[in-house]
């Protein structure tokens, strides 16, 4: 199951690790995606904090990790080809995936029904 933020980063859980992205309605507002700056292996986040930027040809957009944890895996895809993001936002153009994570934190998050719901008032 997916979780959502207001800020469209998603996350989807698989036994005790956590692959983080940003949603497919961010990526499309984004256009083109061009360059995405990626978080270091073994790095340390709390929930909110910068995990890396996404640009495009239209905006540069920061992304914020959704949940707190440790970085096990970042997807080096995306260095040659970001337009991954565009392509498949939601499954080849993962941005991370953390370990050590509270999945307490999961419960201030939307379902893919709510994110959606939500979506529709912007």
């Amino acid at each position: 199951m997916k979780y959502y933020t207001e800020d469209h980063e998603w996350v989807e859980i698989s036994g005790d690790e956590a692959t983080i992205g940003i949603s497919e309605y961010a990526a499309g507002e984004l256009g083109e995606i061009t360059y995405v700056e990626l978080p270091e292996e073994d790095d340390d986040f709390i929930i909110g904090d910068r995990l890396g930027e996404v640009e495009s040809d239209k905006a540069s957009c920061d992304i914020y990790s959704p949940i707190s944890g440790t970085v096990s895996v970042v997807n080096d895809s995306l260095a040659g080809e970001p337009e991954l993001i565009n392509e498949s936002p939601e499954d080849k153009g993962w941005i991370c995936k953390l370990t050590n994570f509270d999945s307490s934190e999961l419960d201030d998050m939307m379902n893919e029904d709510a994110y959606l719901k939500y979506v529709e008032t912007l």
